[in-house]
């Protein structure tokens, strides 16, 4: 691949996406013990495994397949997730071209609070306005509804199922595939997922 993905600090009005790094441990570990009534298809490490979740997306940083964000709150300056842009796909040379945006997660006192969908439009603006690419893509465990309508929420379109398409994160089916459920924008989409996108962010600000 010829273009190094290497995400920037984004800043929106209610959340701060800043790239992941050791010193994110501790608001991580915090976010990641409040109520997980919702993780159960999605990978959040528990307090004593974020060490080893930083290790993991760490390295797939070095490597250039990800670009780690931790989620900081404005209003509280605490960390309550992390997100990523992840699988840079270029076909032309010196450009992104594709890109994904996943392993997000968010703490449950984050959720409903348009952080979500803030962090979103911080991520998909600056993909489509700074690195100009056609495409961007979301996925979920197919059997992740909460998942899937929050996908949808913020203007992805869904595409389809893929079957067995990547590992499951579901406790107790660790080395199993699972069926994701495809979603994407284009760049033909983004200015009206993103007039969109600022209305609905308008009702949090």
């Amino acid at each position: 691949m010829s273009f190094e993905l290497v995400g920037p600090v984004l800043e929106g009005r209610l959340v701060r996406l800043e790239p992941l790094g050791r010193q994110h441990a501790a608001g991580l570990a915090a976010a990641a013990e409040q109520d997980r009534g919702e993780y159960h298809y999605t990978w959040v490490p528990r307090a004593h495994e974020v060490e080893q979740y930083l290790d993991a997306q760490l390295e797939r940083a070095a490597a250039g397949t990800l670009a780690p964000y931790a989620q900081v709150s404005l209003a509280t300056g605490q960390v309550v997730g992390a997100t990523a842009y992840l699988d840079p796909r270029s076909w032309t040379v010196g450009k992104l071209d594709a890109v994904e945006v996943g392993f997000t997660w968010l703490a449950g006192s984050a959720q409903g609070t348009g952080v979500n969908a803030e962090a979103k439009y911080l991520l998909f603006r600056h993909a489509f306005e700074q690195w100009g690419v056609a495409r961007l893509d979301l996925k979920t465990d197919a059997r992740n509804a909460r998942s899937r309508a929050a996908i949808a929420s913020v203007g992805a379109r869904f595409e389809g199922v893929l079957r067995n398409w990547s590992r499951s994160w579901a406790p107790g089916e660790e080395g199993l595939p699972r069926d994701s459920a495809i979603f994407s924008v284009t760049a033909a989409e983004w200015p009206e997922c993103r007039a969109a996108l600022e209305l609905r962010l308008e009702k949090y600000r």
